[in-house]
């Protein structure tokens, strides 16, 4: 049985994780009695914790709120993951960054030396995997966006969009007379540094996903929706938010999958395009030639990611993937100028003498 100290810590992580505990489930997850769990419990009071308890044979407690911040207790393993995910908010574009830092200081000076030890030896660098980096956003905006989403508010704001600018303001400037957008916000994405908003649209009637970096919040509404797991609300396609918004980035109405996928030959050895496969996948079929299987937004779109390999391709399917390298043979060669095409013919075509 671990002693009294580490007992009220792991008492303390199970109030935390759920609103309520009966008394007797208390107990049995610490394996003590239920003598015990109020003598504990009246530890944690005396601490500042201001833990409820109902009475009668299913009694139990509740964490409450309280007004004054208590001293906050962490096992091992909870230490150690806020260390981690205070670093690797550094990365996710939400405006508190700097923050985050602060706390990490805050939180590593506190430490024990042996869990501090451990934090130290975790040494990583979090990085975004899109290709344009992190794209900060205002944190007011974010948390405004948050609160809607939390109150299940109509959300009404300004959107910018990237071909067209923000308004600069001038009495004579269209883009200052375009109507805001109002929608039933339900979900904040982080993507690559970058965030967004799934929403329900209600001028497209359809659902959106904004940039939050684009939006300028208006006033709020008032308005209240009905959220989607209540009846006459609107679900998300799949009710996979992480899902739906993939699936957006890649063009697609089915899912988190390429809208366009097919099959290639590639005279190039499997281990040299498994480096740059991506999500694609190689089967090796001998020394120098290799099955790939991919993905696109378009048939077009795949044949020229196909092409970047420079290696002889031979077309496994479907039809509209060798539709789209024909269309694409075509457009490359009237991209040639004549006087080009006919110095490379001359370079690379058939030669005098030759029965070819």
């Amino acid at each position: 049985m671990p002693g009294p100290s580490s007992r009220m810590l792991v008492l303390l992580s199970l109030l935390q994780s759920r609103r309520d505990w009966p008394g007797q489930q208390l107990a049995a997850r610490l394996e003590i009695s239920d003598r015990t769990v109020r003598r504990d419990v009246d530890r944690l009071r005396e601490l500042g914790y201001r833990i409820s308890a109902t009475k009668g044979p299913d009694g139990g407690y509740r964490l409450d709120a309280g007004s004054e911040l208590p001293p906050l207790l962490f096992d091992d393993d909870q230490a150690i993951a806020l260390a981690v995910a205070l670093r690797s908010a550094a990365v996710i574009g939400s405006g508190f960054e700097e923050a985050a830092l602060r706390a990490l200081t805050t939180v590593r000076q506190v430490l024990p030396a042996r869990l501090r030890h451990r934090v130290d030896a975790l040494r990583f660098t979090a990085v975004s995997s899109s290709p344009g980096g992190q794209v900060p956003v205002d944190p007011a905006v974010l948390l405004q966006v948050g609160a809607a989403i939390a109150a299940a508010e109509v959300l009404r704001f300004d959107h910018v969009r990237p071909d067209i600018g923000p308004a600069t303001g001038a009495d004579d400037d269209p883009r200052a007379l375009r109507p805001p957008r109002e929608v039933e916000p339900h979900h904040l994405v982080s993507r690559n540094g970058r965030w967004y908003l799934v929403a329900w649209d209600l001028d497209r009637v359809d659902w959106r996903v904004f940039r939050v970096d684009r939006i300028t919040p208006r006033a709020p509404t008032g308005r209240r929706y009905t959220r989607a797991e209540d009846p006459g609300g609107h679900r998300l396609p799949g009710d996979d938010v992480a899902a739906f918004v993939g699936a957006r980035f890649k063009g697609s109405t089915d899912g988190d999958v390429w809208p366009c996928r097919g099959s290639v030959i590639l005279s190039m050895p499997a281990a040299t395009v498994m480096e740059y496969a991506g999500d694609w996948t190689v089967e090796g079929r001998d020394d120098d030639r290799c099955l790939v299987t991919g993905g696109a937004w378009s048939w077009v779109g795949l044949a020229a990611s196909i092409g970047r390999f420079d290696a002889d391709v031979e077309v496994v399917g479907p039809p509209e993937l060798a539709d789209a390298f024909a269309h694409l043979s075509r457009r490359f060669q009237a991209a040639v100028p004549v006087s080009l095409a006919d110095h490379i013919e001359s370079d690379h075509g058939p030669h005098e003498g030759d029965t070819r």
